[in-house]
């Protein structure tokens, strides 16, 4: 074949199955490896409880108190996981999310504690909208007419930027897909001295039915209407995505983020190919509840569940994975060793 002596590529030759005998033959030819150092873990943190409150739509996440995060913290570095990424739920909302850059906010603080905790063992992330602070539940500032009004909003994420970046965020993850985010939250960085802090941008982020769970867990779900007019279509192209992330990297972004996963491998896989930054996706809360609910069932192995979506996903081309799984997929993937 190909003019090579004696290479041939049809049975009984060539025998696929010789490299698959194995489980020790199989794990030395593997070409997709994780790291527990890939991980990362999404943490929510709740103001005004005090004991751990658990997300009916995902068993075993809760919202943290300020002290049960430390827990989870210490145990997710003491797994090898690489980083968190911070979530609040503020007691009080209003219509500008003023909770979201207060210094005694919840997130501030939590993220002052996770310094002083962790700090310098795993890297501190801090998801970056309003949608978490707000009465009305979108993702920006409303104009009169009930339409999110993005160019006021972005001041309010670069306020919100400067305050998470005091508080002690190592890495800022702006998600509410506003147009020239990156940008703004770049300037304000960079003036209030924070050149050296990095931008993970929520580049490709989609109008997903998959973000329900998350909705109960930071008590985000919109009051009216819906998200679409802001997060990208399902159903265009995957050239949008690409126009995104090319738009977030030329504004400023040190890493790229699609979200979700599983149903946009193809989209993953065409902007791991398109950029020379670290690519980042996010398996969401409805991916890990369809899993967690089949398992319950005895529909499907949990464990093999877990292990081959996070493959798939990393084999679609993602640098750093977000999963609630982050803990238990790193202590698998250290045993395994």
């Amino acid at each position: 074949m190909n003019g090579v002596p004696g290479l041939t590529a049809g049975y009984p030759s060539t025998r696929p199955r010789r490299l698959r005998r194995s489980p020790a033959l199989r794990r030395l030819v593997s070409g997709v490896r994780m790291r527990p150092a890939d991980l990362v873990l999404p943490l929510f943190v709740r103001e005004g409880v005090d004991q751990p409150v658990p997300i009916s739509s995902m068993p075993g996440v809760v919202q943290h108190t300020r002290s049960s995060l430390l827990k989870a913290a210490v145990e997710a570095v003491e797994a090898g996981v690489g980083g968190l990424i911070l979530f609040g739920v503020p007691a009080e909302k209003d219509a500008r999310g003023s909770a979201a850059d207060d210094p005694a906010g919840i997130v501030q603080l939590a993220l002052s504690d996770l310094v002083t905790e962790v700090g310098g063992d795993i890297v501190l992330m801090s998801d970056l909208c309003l949608d978490e602070y707000t009465d009305h539940g979108h993702c920006g500032l409303l104009t009169e007419a009930g339409e999110v009004d993005n160019d006021a909003t972005l001041a309010r994420y670069a306020s919100i930027a400067v305050a998470q970046a005091r508080a002690g965020a190592e890495v800022v993850a702006p998600s509410g897909m506003m147009d020239g985010q990156v940008g703004a939250i770049r300037a304000a960085l960079d003036g209030a001295g924070f050149t050296d802090l990095p931008i993970l941008a929520y580049s490709a982020k989609y109008a997903s039915a998959f973000y329900g769970p998350f909705r109960e867990a930071a008590q985000c779900a919109p009051r009216f209407g819906d998200r679409a007019g802001y997060q990208q279509d399902p159903a265009r192209t995957v050239g949008e995505a690409l126009r995104e992330v090319a738009l977030d990297l030329a504004e400023g972004a040190d890493a790229v983020m699609v979200k979700p996963a599983l149903a946009y491998l193809d989209v993953l896989r065409a902007v791991a190919d398109a950029v020379d930054v670290p690519v980042a996706a996010y398996q969401v809360s409805g991916e890990y509840a369809m899993v967690e609910a089949a398992a319950a069932a005895g529909w499907i192995d949990r464990e093999r569940a877990i292990t081959e979506t996070l493959t798939a996903i990393a084999r679609a081309g993602a640098d750093i994975i977000l999963t609630y799984w982050a803990v238990e997929a790193a202590r698998r993937l250290t045993a395994e060793r």
